[in-house]
């Protein structure tokens, strides 16, 4: 056990250099969620507040999209782990690491244990920037631990997804765009911008039964005190559950391989 925790303490600090040395991805991956924040919360949001009607503002609106926004860090975030994955892969060191004494699943668990830290940096800078332009949780602490915990089981689950998508792919290119339908198309085709009663019949039957959507609305009860379906809370961890374990298992079957598919 002291030698699986001491390779995976390495890997970490090699995942957490690389991610200083090229800070392309995890800049982008820090930067869209904030980008997003302050476009459809200052840009956009009388438009949407007035167009979805209630008699909300600007601010109303900020509140109802901040809990998608977090999501969408944390989806956007998918890309780096799996490009990275694929470099090492494609690259010939983990062939090297083959041949070395180390704890095999310590080079995945690098990956998403980094993943996870950036991922945390960007959920507090989107909170942080959500607050400057409105954005009032009526959340208890025990409601903020509570959202922490089912945003970091969360980005663990999709991290190992994405890095099971990574090693599938054949090159660095190909791995940042299969990623694309976590990190783009399901936050998108949610209740992250507009509640599902406004979306047609078809967009809502999906974005109804997709996870992301009960996970923001568990998001949104647990930070503003929102109504909520029952059962909502148990169905968001359960997704967070599922996903960790089809993303563990199948990114360990694709690694242990030894070669891309």
């Amino acid at each position: 056990m002291s030698y699986a925790l001491q390779d995976t303490s390495t890997m970490l600090r090699r995942t957490l250099r690389h991610a200083q040395r090229y800070p392309g991805l995890s800049l982008g991956a820090l930067g869209m969620p904030v980008i997003m924040i302050l476009l459809f919360g200052l840009v956009f949001g009388d438009t949407f507040a007035h167009g979805l009607g209630g008699g909300g503002g600007r601010r109303e609106y900020i509140n109802f999209l901040t809990p998608g926004i977090l999501l969408m860090s944390i989806a956007s975030g998918t890309m780096s782990p799996a490009v990275a994955v694929c470099m090492d892969m494609t690259e010939g060191i983990v062939a090297r690491f083959r041949t070395m004494a180390i704890f095999r699943p310590a080079v995945l668990t690098g990956h998403v244990l980094g993943n996870v830290l950036v991922t945390i940096v960007s959920l507090a800078l989107v909170v942080g920037f959500a607050i400057l332009i409105g954005f009032r949780p009526d959340a208890s602490v025990v409601d903020w631990l509570l959202a922490a915990v089912l945003m970091i089981a969360l980005t663990f689950g999709l991290t190992w997804f994405a890095i099971a998508l990574g090693l599938t792919s054949k090159t660095p290119e190909a791995a940042s765009n299969v990623v694309l339908p976590i990190s783009l198309l399901l936050p998108f085709l949610s209740n992250t911008f507009i509640p599902l009663d406004a979306m047609p019949g078809a967009i809502r039957w999906f974005a109804r039964y997709q996870p992301f959507t009960p996970i923001i609305d568990t998001l949104r009860h647990l930070l503003l005190g929102t109504p909520m379906a029952s059962g909502n809370g148990w169905l968001a961890a359960g997704w967070c559950v599922a996903i960790a374990i089809v993303g563990y298992f199948w990114a360990q079957k694709n690694y242990n391989k030894g070669t891309v598919a």
